[in-house]
C-alpha cells in the first residue's frame, strides 16, 4: 500500500514538473558516486542472483528469428557432424596409441518419408551422457568452443591452431526450424555407451541409455522428425539440391541414402555402393528390374583453393569453373591467390567468357554472384558489400577463417574486416585484367605464381605488343564486359586512374578494334598537346563528321565516343595530357601564320555572318570563321565548357530532357574556302538577300543550316521538321523551274459521291464471282 501511495506521489510530481515552463535555478546536480566505505558495504551484503529466462520463448525466439530460411538445418547439422570428424581426427593426431580410426570417417543422411523422418549420422567423436545434456541442453553453451579451448590449453604456442565452424553453440536448434521432435544418439569414444538424447522443443529435454546397447560404434545419429509443412525436405531430390549448395566442399565425404531401379540377378537384393553397381554381362542367369539402395557421395567436387597454385593444373582449374559455375565453357581467365596479413583467406575469381543475357538491364539490382565460405561451409552466395557493383560479373568463391559472424551466419558484421576484403578482391580483380590485358597472344602460355603463391593464367607481356590484336583476349572482355568498366570509372574514385588503363575506345586509326589511352598516347605527334576525341551515335557518324576531315588531312589520330556512357565518363586529362573535342572551341591545329590568316578572313565574312545571324536567330549563339573544316560549307561546334551534340541527344531522350531545356550551345564555323559560302557572301553584298528569312537566299542558307545539323549529329527539332519540309518544296521548286503558283491537278467530279445500298450489294456479287474464278484457275 505504501509502495502504490508512492507511485502516486511520483506521477503527481512528474506532471507538476512537466506543467512548468521555467528553468530551475541553485539546483544540485543528481549525486551518482560511492564512496569506498559505501561500496564495500554494498559487495558484503549484496544478494547474488541468477538471469531468470523463459526456455519456451527463448527457443522461439532462436527457431523463428534467428535464420532467415529453412534450408538453414541442414548446414548447421552437416556442420556439427563435419566438426565432430575433426575433433576425433585430431585427437587420433596427439594420441595414435588411445584412439586409432579404423574406419574413413564420412556423414550419411538418410529421409524416410514413410515415418517422415531424415536422419544426419557421423563416426566422429562422440558425446557421453554428460556432454549430451551440457551441449544440446543448455542453449548457447557450444561443444566446439570447449574443445579448443581444451585444445589451446595443450598447445605448444597457447594458440588455437584448430578451425572449426560451431563456435555459438546455437546451430542445433536449427533442427527445429523442420522438425516438431529431434532426437540424438550418440556413442562416445570415452566409454562406447551409447545415450539418447530427446526433446520437442518444449523446455525440456530427456538423456537415457540406449537399451539397444552400441549400434553406432562410435559418432552420432541426429534424427528429426519433420513437421508437417516441410515435407518437401524428405525428397531426395532437394535434399541432393541443398546440401551441394551449403556443404559441397565439406572435407569429410556426405553420403545420401538413395534408391535406383536397375536390372539385377533374380534373387539378389542387398544394397550396395554407387561403385558396385555394375550389372553382370552373364546373359544366362535371368535378371528382374527391382529398386536397389545404394549411398551417393554429394561432395565430389575437391575445394582446390586450398591446394598451392603450383600443384593444380590449367585442366583442374578449368573443370572446377565448369562444375562450380555451372558453365560449359572454360573461364576466359582466373586468379587464384591467398592473402595474408591483416586478415587471411583464399580465393579464386574467374572471369567468365559471356556476359549474362540483360546483365545491364538490372545493373542496380543485381548483388555479386561470389560465394561466401567460412572453413569451406557456405554463408552466402549473393553479396552486396563483398566486391563493387561494377565487378559483380566475376564468379568464384572467398573462403576465410578470420569472417566475424552473426550467429546466425547470414549477415556478416559490417567491419574492418569485411572492409580489407572487399579492397583486396578489388585490387586482385583489377590487376587480373590489367594482366589480361598484357598477354601475349603469340607469345608463350606459360604460367606464373607469384611471391604470394598467386596464380595467374598467362605470361605478362608488354601491352604494346597486343594492343591491336583483333583476337586478344583481353577485347574478347572488353567486349563483353566493357559497360563494367566504364561504370567503375564513374563509380569508384579510389581506383579511377587503374581503370582508366583498362578502358578502350576505337579511333580513327583504328575504328573496328579498340585501343587505351596509353596507346593513343605512344602514337601521339610530337608538338601534339591534347588527346583529342569526337562523340557521336555511331562509328558512321562519326567517321563522316566534317570536322574530322582536317584532323585526318594534318595526321592526328582521334578517338571515338560512340557509348552513351563516354560522354558521362567527364574525362578531363589522362598522363597531364587534357581531352579536347574536336567539336568543341577551343581547338588549335593551326600553326601562327595560319591563325593570323584566319583572323583576316573573320573580318572579310563579317557582312555575311551578320545576315546569317539575323537568319538564324536564337538557333546559333555565334558565328565564325574556321579553318578546321575541309569539305563542308558549314558545320556546327559547341561551347568549350557545354553539352556536346551527342549529349544533348542524350539528354533530351531522358524524361525530363526535353522539357528542362538541356541543349547545346551552338557555335557555326563557316568554311571561308567553301564556294557555296564564297557565293553565299558574294549574294549578300550584293543585296540580293534583304528580306532575310523570308527570301530564297534565307532558303538557301537555312537548308544550308539544316544540313550543319544533321551532320554535326543534332538533327532537326519536332518543331522544325515542318518548316523543313516546306523549304525543301519551294527549293525543288525553283531548281526544276516550276512557278510558286502552280496548282495541283483538279480532283474528277465523282470524288466526294457517296455509293448507294444498290453499288455496294452490286459489289459484293462482283467481289464473289472474282473469289470464284479464282478457285477455278487454282483447281486448274
Amino acid at each position: 500500500m505504501n509502495f502504490l501511495k508512492y507511485l502516486v506521489f511520483l506521477l503527481l510530481a512528474s506532471l507538476y514538473l512537466a506543467s512548468s515552463d521555467e528553468d530551475i535555478e541553485n539546483a544540485e546536480s543528481i549525486v551518482t558516486s560511492f564512496t569506498p566505505e559505501q561500496q564495500t558495504s554494498i559487495a558484503q551484503k549484496a544478494n547474488k542472483q541468477e538471469f531468470q529466462a523463459e526456455v519456451n520463448r527463448l527457443m522461439e525466439i532462436i527457431i523463428n528469428s534467428l535464420y532467415k530460411t529453412r534450408d538453414i538445418f541442414l548446414r548447421e547439422l552437416i556442420s556439427n557432424a563435419n566438426d565432430a570428424s575433426d575433433k576425433i581426427r585430431y585427437l587420433s593426431l596427439t594420441d595414435s596409441s588411445a584412439i586409432k580410426i579404423k574406419k574413413e570417417l564420412e556423414i550419411k543422411v538418410q529421409a524416410d518419408k514413410q515415418s517422415r523422418t531424415i536422419v544426419i549420422q557421423d563416426n566422429g567423436i562422440g558425446m557421453t551422457a554428460e556432454e549430451l545434456a551440457k551441449n544440446l541442453g543448455t542453449i548457447a553453451h557450444s561443444g566446439t568452443a570447449s574443445f579448443l579451448d581444451q585444445f589451446a590449453k595443450v598447445s605448444s604456442q597457447g594458440e588455437n591452431p584448430l578451425s572449426l565452424i560451431g563456435q555459438f553453440g546455437v546451430g542445433f536448434y536449427s533442427a527445429f526450424l523442420v522438425a516438431d521432435e529431434v532426437t540424438v544418439i550418440s556413442t562416445s569414444y570415452k566409454d562406447g555407451k551409447q545415450h539418447i538424447w530427446h526433446s520437442t522443443a518444449n523446455g525440456t529435454f530427456t538423456v537415457s541409455n540406449d537399451p539397444r546397447g552400441n549400434t553406432l560404434g562410435r559418432g552420432t545419429a541426429v534424427i528429426l522428425k519433420i513437421k508437417e509443412d516441410a515435407e518437401n525436405f524428405l525428397d531426395n531430390t532437394e535434399l541432393e539440391n541443398t546440401i551441394k549448395r551449403y556443404s559441397e566442399f565439406i572435407q569429410y565425404p556426405i553420403y545420401l541414402y538413395s534408391t535406383k531401379k536397375e536390372e539385377v540377378e533374380e534373387g539378389k537384393d542387398k544394397e550396395i555402393s554407387e561403385e558396385d553397381m555394375t550389372v553382370s554381362d552373364d546373359e544366362s542367369k535371368p535378371k528382374v528390374e527391382k529398386e536397389t539402395h545404394y549411398w551417393k557421395r554429394l561432395n565430389k567436387n575437391k575445394p582446390i583453393w586450398s591446394r598451392r597454385p603450383s600443384t593444380i593444373s590449367e585442366e583442374e582449374y578449368e573443370e572446377f569453373y565448369k562444375q562450380f559455375a555451372h558453365e560449359t565453357e572454360p573461364p576466359l581467365t582466373y586468379t587464384h591467390f591467398k592473402a595474408e596479413g591483416e586478415v587471411e583467406f583464399d580465393s579464386i575469381l574467374f572471369v567468365p567468357k559471356k556476359a549474362p543475357y540483360g546483365m545491364y538491364d538490372q545493373y542496380y539490382n543485381t548483388k555479386s554472384t561470389l560465394k561466401l565460405y567460412v572453413r569451406r561451409v557456405l554463408v552466402a552466395d549473393e553479396f552486396e558489400e563483398i566486391i563493387p557493383r561494377y565487378l559483380n560479373f566475376i564468379k568464384g568463391l572467398v573462403d576465410s577463417n578470420d569472417l566475424p559472424l552473426n550467429v546466425n551466419r547470414e549477415d556478416l558484421q559490417k567491419n574492418k574486416v569485411m572492409t580489407l576484403i572487399s579492397r583486396k578482391l578489388t585490387r586482385k580483380v583489377l590487376d587480373m585484367l590489367r594482366d589480361l590485358a598484357n598477354q601475349d597472344q603469340a607469345g608463350s602460355d606459360e604460367e606464373e605464381e607469384s611471391e604470394d603463391g598467386e596464380k595467374k593464367q598467362k605470361k605478362k607481356k608488354d601491352v604494346s605488343e597486343t594492343e591491336e590484336n583483333p583476337n586478344s583476349k583481353y577485347l574478347e572482355f572488353w567486349k563483353e564486359f566493357g559497360k563494367s568498366i566504364k561504370l567503375g570509372v564513374l563509380e569508384d574514385q579510389k581506383n579511377r586512374k587503374r581503370l582508366l588503363e583498362l578502358v578502350r575506345f576505337p579511333s580513327s586509326v583504328s575504328p573496328k578494334t579498340p585501343i587505351s589511352l596509353n596507346k593513343y598516347i605512344e602514337r601521339m605527334k610530337p608538338t601534339q598537346k591534347f588527346i583529342y576525341y569526337i562523340s557521336g551515335q555511331s562509328l558512321d557518324e562519326v567517321e563522316s563528321s566534317p570536322f574530322m576531315a582536317k584532323m585526318r588531312r594534318k595526321g592526328f589520330e582521334v578517338l571515338y565516343f560512340v557509348d552513351n556512357l563516354d560522354e558521362y565518363l567527364n574525362l578531363q586529362e589522362y598522363e597531364d595530357y587534357p581531352f579536347q573535342s574536336i567539336t568543341k572551341e577551343g581547338l588549335e591545329i593551326d600553326n601562327k601564320k595560319m591563325k593570323e590568316y584566319v583572323i583576316q578572313k573573320e573580318e572579310e565574312f563579317e557582312p555575311l555572318k551578320t545576315w546569317l545571324k539575323d537568319v538564324y536567330g536564337p538557333k546559333v549563339s555565334r558565328i565564325q570563321v574556321s579553318s578546321t573544316l575541309d569539305e563542308s560549307p558549314m558545320a556546327i561546334g559547341t561551347a568549350k565548357h557545354g553539352y556536346t551534340a551527342q549529349m544533348e541527344r542524350i539528354a533530351k531522350a531522358q524524361a525530363f530532357g526535353a522539357s528542362m531545356g538541356m541543349k547545346a550551345t551552338k557555335i557555326l564555323n563557316l568554311n571561308y574556302r567553301h564556294p557555296i559560302i564564297i557565293e553565299l557572301k558574294q549574294r549578300v553584298e550584293d543585296g540580293e538577300g534583304e528580306d532575310g528569312a523570308s527570301s530564297p537566299l534565307g532558303d538557301y542558307a537555312n537548308l544550308l543550316f539544316d544540313m550543319a545539323l544533321i551532320q554535326s549529329g543534332f538533327g532537326i527539332d519536332h518543331e522544325d521538321q515542318n518548316e523543313f519540309a516546306q523549304r525543301i518544296i519551294r527549293i525543288s521548286r525553283s531548281g526544276l523551274k516550276i512557278p510558286n503558283d502552280a496548282k495541283l491537278l483538279a480532283e474528277p467530279d465523282f470524288v466526294n459521291e457517296v455509293d448507294t445500298e444498290e453499288d455496294l450489294s452490286s459489289k459484293s456479287i462482283d467481289d464473289e464471282e472474282m473469289i470464284e474464278e479464282d478457285v477455278e484457275k487454282e483447281d486448274l
